[in-house]
């Protein structure tokens, strides 16, 4: 078997590590042959003519056009940016049709759901269930929450992120996306996909079928399983750490997230259900200045949800206007931003 030709984009990250792990493990089947950082030519990495497969594993926007690009080339995408679907889950759909073999998910979340559709007729689904850690701040008694720090925030209870995507999983904004993704990436209506905490996160997403009949997937919260899974589309094995299910444990489900508890999770979720691309253009954009600004102190924890809702009323459209394309996403990206500096120039 000829190794698939892989480029990673966003090879310094969380992700990019852990793939040239599962890279490490199969060298029979996968080879690097490109890697890239933020702020390299991605389109060019993506479109190569020694590419196969490529990882699309770079935070943000700056994920959208590799992606597309990778696409419209012919290559399969492995994709563990969020972003790119909330922004752009349109134009990816046009292309591939959802998930499959040319548009891997990445998220432990959409593995997860792969898996637990397969063979499944799409009108037995009833609904699919996210599960959600909570993180850093499920137990955090609210009057404390304002006060929290970067610090704080930065200690998930569960999984090795990102900055970016830790903070998002504090506010819980990343599973408001990946609601946006399970609508994208299997056309499923928005009113049918539910989040439930469960801060185990060792079962990682169910489907609820007409006849009553739950299907789940666990496994260890390891992020090198669902990578290898979209590289290598099968489950060979793999150098994750195994779910042990000889020993004790405790699986619990707390219901779904309270939105006084996580107001940003409640706001992306309402933003989507109200289709506007374009507001979620805008969220996003918002969200990204948020937790820069969060990092660096210069905005409590508690104060991210007011950005991102200003961020997607500066971005919302005209009733009855169409889907947004590539330029028309930038230029909304780039106009809530400078927007929002401004705002926070003058505030300061």
């Amino acid at each position: 078997m000829t190794p698939a030709r892989l480029a990673i984009l966003g090879s310094t990250g969380s992700i990019g590590r852990q793939a040239l792990d599962v890279v490490r493990a199969h060298p029979d089947r996968l080879r690097v042959t490109r890697s890239g950082h933020r702020g390299d030519d991605l389109v060019a990495l993506a479109t190569a003519d020694d590419v196969d497969l490529v990882l699309v594993a770079t935070p943000g926007i700056a994920g959208l056009d590799a992606t597309l690009a990778a696409l419209e080339a012919g290559k399969r995408v492995a994709l563990a940016n969020k972003e790119v679907l909330v922004v752009g889950g349109h134009l990816v759909r046009g292309l591939t049709g959802g998930a499959g073999d040319r548009l891997r998910p990445v998220d432990s979340e959409h593995c997860a759901l792969w898996q637990c559709l397969a063979g499944v007729r799409p009108a037995d689904v009833t609904r699919v269930v996210l599960t959600a850690s909570g993180g850093a701040f499920r137990d955090t008694p609210l009057d404390e929450i304002r006060a929290v720090t970067p610090e704080r925030a930065l200690r998930h209870p569960t999984w090795q992120m990102g900055p970016k995507v830790t903070i998002d999983s504090a506010t819980l904004v990343n599973k408001g996306y990946e609601v946006v993704e399970t609508h994208w990436l299997y056309g499923i209506p928005y009113d049918r996909i539910d989040i439930v905490l469960h801060p185990e996160s060792i079962v990682h997403a169910l489907v609820e079928l007409a006849d009553g009949s739950v299907i789940a997937q666990l496994a260890e919260p390891d992020m090198r399983l669902p990578i290898q899974y979209a590289l290598l589309w099968d489950h060979a094995a793999c150098p994750a750490r195994r779910l042990d299910l000889a020993r004790a444990m405790e699986l619990r489900f707390r219901g779904a997230p309270d939105p006084a508890r996580y107001p940003c999770l409640d706001l992306v979720v309402r933003t989507a259900r109200g289709a506007d691309p374009r507001a979620l253009i805008g969220l996003s954009a918002a969200d990204e200045i948020a937790v820069e600004r969060f990092l660096a102190g210069d905005l409590a924890f508690t104060e991210i949800a007011d950005v991102l809702r200003r961020g997607a009323e500066l971005a919302r459209g005209p009733a009855g206007a169409g889907a947004p394309s590539l330029a028309e996403i930038h230029a909304i990206d780039r106009a809530v931003r400078l927007a929002l500096a401004d705002a926070a120039v003058a505030a300061g």
